[in-house]
């Protein structure tokens, strides 16, 4: 659908023309530039000022893993990609169709992916072109020259050039006058932008905040009077009442929300934001940031204040997980409360720090020495980040044991908008009875059906006893029996059968049976819907099942499974490719779903794992079905 206004340009032959608003029900949107130059803050306002105006968005932080990456280099690339949408976004898209590039090597990188939409323009700084360093130009000119080759839309600008005349340092401001250029561009709401604009540099002097505000103004300007093209993203007809956060922005106010009033943390990439936004705010409401000298003393603190008394939660990543183990064992046989968060990355070692991966979930589950079990969940949404810690702590309080909480880098930066959440003083759990303990009370006084006991608070009359890390019987004392050290830990593992004939059977997305059943969860949920959703409106029997509980899990997955032809988990992990080099039934490597899927229900769950460090892009999923659903028919 078109419309079309009379406006007036000057750039490549754009002379009082008739310009089209193209209305658009999605789009993606790239900025990429030199680490430091502000593209993702840019892109975080345009997506938060679309969010406001009522669209539904996901953004992707491009973050290179060093610090401060030499300049020009494509590998170094820093950046933001954006989805708008006119209806709810759950994902980062397939194809970019508009990106705005700070220098031409960030492009490289970008172009490598193959992701770019035939139809794409592309906004490129030019100032490469006559740079005074010989090997500067031909690059530039190289990379421009295929661009044209290949067919895309190149609007060469002189970006620094531009921002020199309202500011006295241009490349410190080139990034808000992008964001007024895409105001215009894709109609958003200008005073809308100045809010966003202001509110982004808050903290900073009335000065700078002008500053930033007349660059936006005046990159609206420009686009008006230079650029051919517009879009309009229509808005989601919805009238409910929406915020617009971040995964780790959602996990702080899941914190503040749950009633905990202590988060334990020793900064990691990506789960330092988590702090950050928690230090700004947490003492509003009563709570604390404790910023620990290492991983290993922020899990301490956690357990030593749940302990007496204060339900604590330590957040961290793959590299301080490994860090955490020992303590989460002590947690574990002292049955201290705990909710520990990890915003997964890749590894293993310093692996990717600042890239996705889902490659945490055994590790998780399985590492700390001897049986310690522990509740596992796995966020699948933003909105799931903000839900799932009021459920982590209700049940490491209820259950007196670690409850894990897994993210990743996707949901960590990523922004989307969610209906606001509406207090209920169920989130809170209810004040700890501190009264007199009966007389023979004991610490460890087990239900032999479920495994629970009474916990119980320091100083409370009658309740003294010894925490120890050791084995011990009911009462607190170091056991070394047989009988009591195998009686202690079925209790302890009783603890998990109880909560899982709790857990609600997960529900199918499609039809209850068919061809093929895809498994996932964590992020990769928004990719495996949108694709599922393509291949069913083209008739495919395909459906699709996401797991939030990873240990226990729920009743029903097996039978589930079981009535498809063909059942295949998509994961961000590794797993080896079955006509791969060597690779055999015998010592095939399956994806961390896949495996505990076939070890539980003896089910020949396949596997689709990557590693690529990126979300998942419907289209990749897509791909993957349509060559499994092949298979299904040439075996029949």
């Amino acid at each position: 659908m078109t419309t079309t206004v009379k406006e007036t340009g000057t750039l490549n032959g754009f002379d009082s023309t008739t310009r089209s608003i193209v209305s658009l029900t999605d789009t993606v949107v790239e900025i990429v530039s030199d680490a430091g130059e502000g593209a993702q803050k840019a892109g975080q306002s345009f997506a938060t000022i679309s969010a406001k105006m009522g669209n539904g968005i996901w953004t992707v932080e491009i973050i290179p893993a060093d610090i401060q990456p030499p300049p020009r280099n494509a590998a170094g690339a820093s950046g933001i990609r954006i989805r708008v949408g006119s209806k709810s976004v759950t994902n980062m898209g397939d194809k970019i169709d508009l990106i705005v590039a700070f220098n031409e090597q960030s492009l490289l990188g970008r172009l490598a992916q193959a992701n770019f939409d035939p139809n794409c323009r592309i906004i490129l700084e030019n100032k490469w072109r006559t740079h005074p360093d010989p090997s500067i130009v031909e690059d530039y000119t190289k990379v421009y020259d295929q661009l044209v080759e290949e067919g895309y839309n190149v609007y060469e600008i002189p970006l620094e050039e531009l921002c020199a005349e309202h500011v006295s340092n241009p490349k410190l401001g080139k990034n808000m006058y992008v964001l007024g250029m895409l105001c215009y561009l894709y109609s958003r709401d200008l005073g809308l932008a100045e809010k966003q604009v202001a509110e982004a540099f808050r903290h900073k002097s009335q000065k700078i905040i002008d500053n930033n505000l007349i660059l936006l103004n005046a990159g609206y300007t420009w686009a008006q009077g230079n650029l051919d093209f517009r879009y309009d993203i229509p808005a989601l007809d919805s009238d409910v009442d929406r915020i617009v956060t971040n995964g780790n922005q959602a996990l702080a106010l899941g914190i503040m929300a749950s009633g905990m009033e202590m988060c334990a943390m020793y900064p990691i990439t990506p789960a330092t934001s988590v702090s950050h936004f928690l230090a700004e705010v947490f003492e509003n409401v009563g709570g604390m940031v404790h910023q620990s000298e290492d991983e290993i003393a922020a899990c301490a603190v956690a357990i030593g204040s749940s302990y007496a008394g204060k339900c604590a939660v330590t957040v961290t990543s793959g590299p301080g997980m490994s860090l955490k183990t020992e303590l989460l064992g002590l947690a574990t046989m002292a049955e201290i409360p705990l909710v520990l968060v990890n915003v997964q990355r890749g590894g293993p070692s310093t692996g990717l720090p600042t890239k996705v991966e889902q490659g945490d979930l055994l590790a998780t589950i399985f590492s700390t020495h001897g049986d310690a079990p522990k509740v596992v969940m796995a966020a699948a949404t933003i909105e799931d980040c903000f839900y799932s810690i009021l459920t982590a702590r209700k049940l490491a309080e209820t259950f007196r044991m670690p409850v894990m909480v897994l993210s990743d880098a996707n949901l960590a930066t990523g922004q989307q908008p969610y209906p606001r959440p509406v207090f209920s003083q169920d989130w809170v759990a209810p004040p700890i009875d501190q009264r007199p303990l009966a007389e023979g009370s004991i610490p460890y006084d087990w239900d032999p059906r479920t495994g629970l006991s009474k916990r119980i608070i320091p100083g409370q009359k009658g309740g003294t006893f010894t925490v120890t890390g050791l084995a011990h019987t009911p009462d607190g004392k170091v056991a070394y029996g047989p009988m009591e050290n195998q009686k202690s830990m079925e209790y302890r593992s009783r603890k998990l059968a109880a909560l899982q004939q709790s857990l609600k059977t997960p529900e199918v997305t499609g039809d209850e049976e068919g061809d093929l059943l895809v498994l996932g969860w964590g992020s990769t949920k928004g990719a495996i819907d949108e694709a599922v959703a393509r291949l069913r409106k083209e008739g495919l029997s395909v459906s699709s099942l996401h797991l939030r509980f990873l240990q226990p899990m729920a009743s029903g997955i097996g039978d589930i499974m079981k009535r498809f032809k063909r059942v295949i988990s998509v994961e961000l992990n590794y797993a080896d490719e079955p006509d791969g080099d060597i690779i055999t039934e015998e010592n095939r490597r399956y994806s961390n779903l896949a495996l505990l899927l076939r070890a539980r229900y003896l089910v020949d769950v396949q596997t689709f794992g990557t590693v690529f460090g990126q979300p998942l892009r419907p289209r990749v999923v897509e791909e993957r079905i349509r060559q499994e659903l092949a298979k299904i028919n040439v075996t029949a």
